[in-house]
Formats: structure tokens, sequence, C-alpha cells
């Protein structure tokens, strides 16, 4: 485009805002918010209006480069793209043929978007098992909680607007800004707004009521809400003897928990626990707005169990002003065997996946990060020959750099991908310049609000820069893997858009694609469970050997609270 405009989706983050991007000469010049996007309309935040400073820096890595000295001694040597990825093919295929292909260990990080899919693809696809991410500590907790318990992921129904609001460990002022939006617009129509989070942000100067738990006690402050909740007859009745199953067990499970015992572990005072149950429960329709500091506790998944039980006894699940369902336009899941291709590994390969000897749900396919970086330190259960990271900086974002340090250190063969020479790709043998989201074509769908699915659409190239998909497509030919990609991203997304019976080209001009709610008359209110029902008590995971009612894993507190 030489001028004018180009609509696109801000790739900075997850949240997927409308962009509009100005074009003069046909260089980008200036970024603004799109207003006929149903997400943010017309406002992006601080980082979107900085998109095309990122993109123009003058430390962006713009050709892949080799290293010429000692590793993390900074000296390299500018290559062509055929020679550093014949360089890295050769080095998986010695390792792989030598060491298995569980020798050769992949990290991402979280950019939320198809470049993540399009590497769990690659890894399945060449074999290994040893794929990690954050998603431990981040969305997945939450995610797998949802499915197990009513077999979808809901989100507050912020527009209607709820009676009753609780943030839980969530900043959505600084990081989901539109839903903020949404809910400061359902305040000022009344709602009543209650933030739960140890920490100060902006949403907790503008609540009515603020509770700052002890960090990682979450779990026991929610299980003590449902014992007020239980005792107190403040559960809808109808709704749990119709919907739910284990409803019986989870009131004996809760009955230890009280409020004056809590609040000793909690730092929440008792009557102030009480008072959060009572208004959740009774000032309906109420919807929690949940968010990372969920995962970063060390029981994340059964915490997040536990609020969606929460919603459940007391009705607020799929009814307007709660927590629903949304429909997501058609499109090919990313996280499905056709597009992730996790079936690709024999089960006796996947059972050489670095845990550490933790139990994982058996519908997880990821290493755990701790247990890889160990493993590449050690050799233990396996050495780690090759590692090949995109878009992550472990050194900056895992525990203990030192000792990743020393992990990065230890492989034999280390490629980054990235944007710019992160501490991360200091260290590294090759380092490949990856595309900013303004350089190559995409299909966004949020994960985190709305159901929406939006264009992004390649407004230049910087340097020999080239999008994930390139890189992997390059790699994947020299492996004998050039069938797991399609010739062309745009093929690519012309088969995730496939159910929706459009290709890219006609998305162009369509931009954005929305779901609907579906609240529980929609649904007959049935649940997408084994039982069809809410599964309050867990039999699958009581199956797979974990606990089938929230339980923190706290011992000592756990002993104290039922001994008192």
């Amino acid at each position: 485009m030489k001028d004018g405009v180009l609509r696109t989706t801000c790739g900075i983050c997850q949240i997927g805002c409308g962009a509009l991007v100005h074009f003069t000469n046909g260089r980008p010049i200036k970024i603004e918010g799109d207003p006929l996007h149903p997400l943010n309309k017309g406002k992006l935040c601080q980082k979107g209006y900085a998109s095309l400073e990122y993109l123009y820096h003058p430390k962006r890595i713009t050709k892949p480069l080799k290293r010429v000295g000692a590793r993390g001694q900074g000296k390299w040597m500018p290559v062509g793209w055929d020679e550093a990825l014949n360089i890295i093919a050769d080095k998986f295929i010695e390792h792989k043929k030598t060491f298995g292909p569980e020798s050769v260990a992949f990290i991402r990080g979280a950019a939320k978007g198809l470049q993540d899919s399009y590497l769990t693809r690659f890894a399945n696809a060449f074999g290994s098992p040893n794929i990690t991410s954050m998603a431990y500590v981040c969305f997945i907790p939450r995610y797998a909680a949802s499915m197990i318990t009513y077999g979808f992921y809901a989100i507050p129904d912020l527009d209607y607007p709820p009676k009753t609001i609780i943030v839980w460990g969530a900043n959505i002022s600084d990081t989901l800004f539109h839903v903020y939006e949404r809910l400061c617009n359902a305040v000022r129509r009344g709602a009543v707004l209650i933030v739960v989070d140890p920490g100060s942000n902006r949403v907790t100067r503008e609540a009515s009521m603020v509770l700052k738990p002890k960090p990682t006690t979450d779990l026991h402050l929610i299980l003590a809400m449902l014992h007020v909740i239980i005792k107190e007859g403040l559960y809808d009745k109808n709704f749990v003897e119709q919907y739910t199953t284990g409803f019986r067990e989870l009131a004996n499970h809760v009955s230890a928990y009280t409020p004056e015992q809590v609040s000793e572990v909690t730092w929440i005072p008792a009557d102030t626990i009480v008072h959060l149950a009572r208004v959740y429960a009774l000032n309906k329709p109420s919807a929690i707005q949940w968010g990372n500091g969920i995962d970063h506790t060390p029981d994340n998944f059964q915490t997040a169990r536990a609020i969606c039980i929460l919603r459940a006894i007391t009705g607020n699940i799929g009814i307007p002003g709660g927590d629903v369902q949304w429909t997501n336009p058609a499109l090919i899941e990313r996280g499905s065997v056709a597009f992730s291709l996790h079936d690709h590994i024999p089960p006796e390969v996947r059972a050489k996946r670095i845990t550490k000897g933790n139990a994982l749900l058996p519908n997880q396919f990821y290493a755990l990060p701790q247990a890889l970086i160990e493993a590449m330190i050690t050799g233990v259960p396996y050495p780690i020959k090759s590692c090949y990271i995109q878009g992550c900086n472990p050194l900056l974002t895992y525990p203990n750099p030192r000792k990743v340090c020393k992990a990065l250190e230890a492989v034999d063969f280390l490629t980054v991908s990235d944007m710019f020479m992160t501490p991360t790709a200091s260290l590294a043998d090759i380092v490949l310049p990856v595309a900013t989201y303004l350089e190559f074509d995409s299909i966004v769908n949020a994960p985190y609000s709305l159901a929406v699915t939006s264009i992004q659409q390649k407004a230049t190239r910087v340097g020999e820069c080239r999008s994930d998909y390139e890189i992997l497509k390059g790699l994947a030919d020299r492996l004998g893997l050039a069938n797991i990609f399609w010739p062309t991203e745009e093929e690519c997304l012309d088969f995730i858009l496939s159910p929706s019976n459009i290709t890219f080209a006609q998305f162009r001009d369509i931009a954005v694609l929305e779901g609907r709610k579906l609240y529980r008359d929609d649904v007959h209110n049935t649940f997408p469970t084994p039982s069809g029902k809410v599964e309050l008590y867990s039999t699958r995971l009581e199956s797979w050997g974990f606990a089938p009612l929230p339980k923190p894993t706290t011992e000592i507190e756990v002993n104290n609270i039922n001994e008192t």
C-alpha cells in the first residue's frame, strides 16, 4: 500500500485490539485504534500506540547471526537464511539420530498468537515431547479447571451488567484495558465492584471493597466463602439439584473451612469473609473477572476449580450478568489435533517427556520449564543436546537466572528466534530475526474477552526479518517435514478459516468475525461434560489420581484448620 489506511489487529499483547495503520509513500507512519472493532472501539493502550517505535527500533535484529566467539562473548557474523537454517537443521538431525528426538527441546514465549501454535505443530511433527512454555502459570490452570468443571471457559457478561463484580487477581486496567472499560461502564450503571488482590492498582482504588489476602491463600478464602454460602443456604438450590453433581461431597469438604479458622491463614477478618460470601451470593447476577494472580499460586488449578464451583452453586454460571459461555466463530482450533498434531508423537515417546516426576493432567502435553532446565544441566533423565527458543527470554522470566544461564550454556546447540538481542539470545549459536505483528498476515482470536476473531495484515517488512511461520516452514523443509506446513502462510490461514467457508483473501474484506453469548436457556441447561452437568466433585480427576475437590497443598495450614 502506497498511501491510505490498513485494518489490522495489534499483536503486542494477547487481547486483540483492532488497529489502523496509516501509510505515506508506502511507509507506515501512524497507528491508531479501529473505531469499528467490537473490542477496543477505537482506543489503544500505550503499547499499541508505540508499535511503530519497536517496528523501526534501531536495536532490532534484522539479519540471521552466527556466533563466532565464545558463547556469551557477543561476537557475531551475519549469515544468509539458507546457511542459518541449514546449520540448525543439521544439528537437529544429528542429535535426533544419535540421542533421540527428545534430546531436542523447544521453549516458546507468550505471543498468544498463531506463532505459538506453529512451534507446537513443528515440535510434535519433529517428534520431541519436550516443548515448554509459561502456560503452567498463565491461563492454562484456569482454562483446564473450567473445562473439567463445566466444559467451557466462562467470560463475565459485563455489558448486561452484573450487580456484583469481583476482580480476582487481575490488573485489568493495565493488561485488559478494553475489559476495564466495560467494567467501568458496569460500575457506572450500579454494579458493586469488589477486588481480591494483595497488591494495589487502579482497579483496587476504584473498588467499594478490597480484600488483600496473604499471597498463596486464595484457595482457603474461596473454600471459606463456599462454607458460608452452603451453611447459610445461600446457594441456588434448584440449579444445584438439577444441574450439578457432587454437592453433598462438596458440602462435607468445605465444612472444615470456617471463616474464623481461615481468617488466621488468609489475614482476612472472618466477618469480611462472611460479608463477601453474602454479597456475591445474594446481590445477583454476580460475575468474577479473574486473572494471572490465580495462576501464580501453588494451588493454581484447584483455586480456579474452586472459583468455577463458586460460580456454579450460586447459579451465576450462564445467566445474564453472570459468567457465560461464548460461541467462537467457526475456525480450526489451534489446540485441536488437526492443528497441533500432538497425536504424531507415539505414547512411548510422549512418556519420555521431562516432568521431573510431577504428575500432570493427561490432557496436557507440555513439559515443565523447571524440569527441562534441570535436565539441561544434569543430563538426567537424558541429555538435552539442542534447544530452540522462540520469543522467550528465560534469563529474564524464569526463576533462578543463574541456574537458567548454566542450563543454556550446557546445551550443545542453542537457537533463539527473537526481535532483539536479549540476554538469552546473547548465549545462542544462531539468532534468527523474527517479524513483528506488522510484518506478517495472521488471524487473531483473543482468549480472554469476547469471542471475536480479527484480521492481522502485513503492513511492511524490515530488513531480512521473517515470520515464525516462514522460519519453521524453512526448517521443516530441511528436516523432511515439508508436508506439515502449507506452501505459504496464507494457505495455512485458509485452512484455519475453512469451517467458516471463507478464505483469508475474503477475510481481508470482512476483517472481523463475531461469536455470541450462550446463556443457559440457549443450551437447555446442559453442560459439555461427561455427565452433562457441572461436576463439583470430579470423578475424572479422581480417576487420574488428583483431588476430586479443591484442596490446598499447604499441608500444615490444612491440618491446622482440620484440627481446630
